[in-house]
Order: C-alpha cells, then sequence, then structure tokens
C-alpha cells in the first residue's frame, strides 16, 4: 500500500513539473510571438505566427505590409475570427479596388452589423461616396454624426465635398449630441463661416456644457466683434450671461467697478501689459502703476461697447498719484470699425477721488464701440511715472426731451 502511494506521489510530481514547464513554455512563446509581431516588419510577423499560428491581428498586420498577400491574409484572419469588424472593413475595401462593389458592401454591412461604433459608419458612407450613391452617404453620414469621435473634421470634410453649404451639412447630420454641433463649429469657422458658426451657437448654448462650451462660445464672441457683427456677438454674449454659463453685468460697461477678473472676451475688459505698465483690477477698482519705461501710446484698458444710436453720457471715477495735469492719460469712445474717435475725456489728474462726466453721441450706421483708457505722451512732457485707480465707469442713456 505504501508503495502505491509513493508511486502516485512521483507521479502527481512529475505532472506538476510537466504542467510548469508547459506553463513556462506557453508564456515564453507568447512573449516571443509578441515581440516579433511589434518589429512590425514581413519577416518577424511571418515568424511571429511560428509561435503563435492563430492570431488573426498578424494576419491583419501582414496584409497591410504584403500587398500581394493581402487577400488572402484578410480570409485567414475572417476565418479564425469572424467577428473582427476592422478585418471586415479591411477586406470590403480591397475587394471594392478589384471591382467587387457588391461582394465589398456586403463586408462594410457585415462590420456595422459586428460594431456600431463610428469607424463602420465613416466606412460606409466613404464606399456610398465613391460609388456615386449620394442618399445612401448621407444616410451613413448622418449615422456616424450620432456615434461622433475627438475629431470630426474628415467628416465635415468630406460633407463639404459634396455639397459646401453649411445649412445642407446641419439639415443632413447634425444632431442633439454637444460633441457633433461643437466639432462643426470650430470646422465652420476654419472655413470663415462666421454667420453659419454663429447661427450653431445658440443650439449649443441650449444643448451644451458650460464648462467644455465656454470658451468655445467666447472665442465666437471675439471673431464675431472683430468682424465688426454686432448682431452675432450681443446675440452669443447675451445666452451666456442669461445661460448663468459667465459672470457679466447688464450694465455698459460690463464689470463696470473691475472687482472681477476679466473673462477673455471682447465685452470685458482687456488690460493691457507691457514694460512700465501693470494694472491690477480688485475691490478697490483697477489699479495701474506706470513706472516710465511704457510705451509713449499704449492701451491700459479696453472694452468692446455695443450701443444703439443714441447720445450718452460717461460718467468714470478716479484718482492719481504723482501724474501731473495735461500728461496724455485719457478716455476716448472710439468707432471699432474705422477707428475714429467720437469723444475724448480731460487729461486725468487729481490727488482726491474726483467723479467726471464724458458726453457723446453714437451716430446711425455705427454698430460697435470701443471704451478705451489709454496713455499717450503730450508733447513737451516725460513719459508719465505714477498711479492710477478707476474707481467705477458707467454709461447712461440720456433721455429724449419730451414736448
Amino acid at each position: 500500500m505504501l508503495i502505491f502511494r509513493q508511486i502516485f506521489v512521483a507521479a502527481l510530481r512529475i505532472l506538476l513539473v510537466g504542467a510548469c514547464a508547459l506553463g513556462a513554455w506557453s508564456s515564453w512563446a507568447i512573449a516571443r510571438a509578441d515581440y516579433l509581431f511589434r518589429q512590425n516588419t514581413v519577416s518577424s510577423i511571418r515568424a511571429s505566427l511560428q509561435w503563435a499560428p492563430d492570431n488573426p491581428a498578424a494576419y491583419m498586420r501582414l496584409a497591410r505590409l504584403d500587398e500581394s498577400k493581402a487577400r488572402q491574409m484578410l480570409d485567414t484572419a475572417l476565418r479564425l475570427d469572424p467577428y473582427n469588424a476592422q478585418a471586415n472593413i479591411e477586406l470590403g475595401l480591397l475587394k471594392e479596388a478589384n471591382g467587387e462593389t457588391d461582394a465589398a458592401e456586403k463586408l462594410l454591412l457585415h462590420a456595422f452589423e459586428i460594431d456600431r461604433t463610428y469607424t463602420p459608419r465613416w466606412s460606409l458612407a466613404n464606399f456610398y461616396l465613391r460609388q456615386g450613391n449620394l442618399p445612401a452617404f448621407w444616410l451613413w453620414a448622418h449615422r456616424a454624426a450620432e456615434m461622433p469621435p475627438d475629431d470630426m473634421g474628415a467628416l465635415f470634410a468630406l460633407c463639404w465635398r459634396v455639397a459646401p453649404d453649411p445649412n445642407t451639412i446641419a439639415d443632413a447630420i447634425l444632431n442633439n449630441n454637444p460633441s457633433t454641433v461643437r466639432q462643426f463649429i470650430v470646422f465652420l469657422l476654419a472655413k470663415n463661416q462666421l454667420d453659419a458658426a454663429v447661427g450653431l451657437a445658440t443650439h449649443l448654448l441650449q444643448i451644451g456644457e458650460p464648462d467644455r462650451d465656454r470658451a468655445l462660445l467666447l472665442s465666437l464672441v471675439n471673431q464675431a466683434i472683430a468682424a465688426n457683427d454686432v448682431k452675432a456677438s450681443t446675440e452669443i454674449w447675451r445666452g451666456l450671461v442669461q445661460k448663468k454659463w459667465i459672470v457679466a453685468d447688464v450694465s455698459v460697461p460690463n464689470n463696470p467697478d473691475f472687482s472681477r477678473d476679466p473673462l477673455p472676451v471682447g465685452f470685458d475688459w482687456t488690460l493691457s501689459s507691457q514694460t512700465g505698465l501693470h494694472s491690477w483690477p480688485g475691490p478697490a477698482g483697477l489699479a495701474v502703476e506706470l513706472s516710465g519705461d511704457q510705451p509713449e501710446s499704449c492701451t491700459i484698458a479696453e472694452q468692446a461697447l455695443a450701443l444703439v444710436p443714441s447720445n450718452y453720457t460717461f460718467h468714470y471715477s478716479y484718482r492719481t498719484t504723482d501724474i501731473a495735469p495735461d500728461t496724455g492719460i485719457t478716455w476716448q469712445i472710439l468707432d471699432a470699425k474705422s477707428g475714429s474717435i467720437l469723444a475724448e475725456s480731460s487729461s486725468l489728474s487729481s490727488d482726491v477721488m474726483l467723479g467726471k462726466t464724458l458726453n457723446f453721441t453714437v451716430p446711425q450706421g455705427t454698430s460697435l464701440l470701443r471704451l478705451r483708457l489709454g496713455y499717450q505722451r503730450a508733447l513737451g512732457t516725460t513719459r508719465v511715472r505714477g498711479t492710477l485707480t478707476i474707481q467705477s465707469t458707467i454709461i447712461r442713456q440720456i433721455a429724449s426731451p419730451q414736448y
């Protein structure tokens, strides 16, 4: 009985040693096959198949590296893995190139049945465009847009090639996926289609996400301001304010007392920072320091304004230290398009907090203006050196007289 037990234990040890050796060998073979596969040459991948002959990825890679054997390699890959969508797509494209369009179509549709993500949809849209089947192209372009990747530029470019019209593309493929709308706006801006991009901005405001879309919409406001498009710029701006995507004031100018850090948009303050000139917004207003090394002509702060033609008064309060009168720091109201000065204040200089007003008229035909605090060295003076505090600003429309 003892002898049989000893024989059993010995046999069991042999089996365990054999199993461990087989496991080690299998692990080494897999590692060797993977190493050879990653060398990415025809010879190394063929060598990897000696160690892992049932790897469909190796046959697919060989199909790309050796075009003369591509069809055979893809057939083998699909025999090993019939549910490999990419192999179906690649074999379909190969058959299309050989004129076997019916077989190619079946393979591409089968790839979509296997994998409902973006790539099979994109491949079918391309296939039907090459075949001249535009209804099917638009169908699959629409379906591709339902599963947007991180970069849809290629799909939009394909649609643009078929119909270089933003409305046609929007009607055909856009949906309520914020990513699709967001990326189409970026595409349209690259095509200099500002009006169309603005039209989509209001839709993105309804379906988008503040943290992801705020920067894009502020950029769109800036581009509309640069194009002197008051309607587009104010429409997006008001939408951002109403949706509470930004903190802003309904007053003109926005952020009138400089209590907040300005937003990166024309309808908030742009503060210049250059040698010799530094500005800090805060609870006490805008603090400005001029060292005497600043340029002889420079902008200190500026904001775009959208005002209807009428008469206005600009109220501002300020204090200066060590800045003499008539040294060249003034407020200006300018026509944003022409750059012409509509009104200019007297030079700012006061040792105590002082409130002042500047009346101006916005003429017919003027859409956007700029409120600018600037420095222009006055003739016969040295560059100013001192500090300036702007406590508050506000623009009010002057009521028309009643008769």
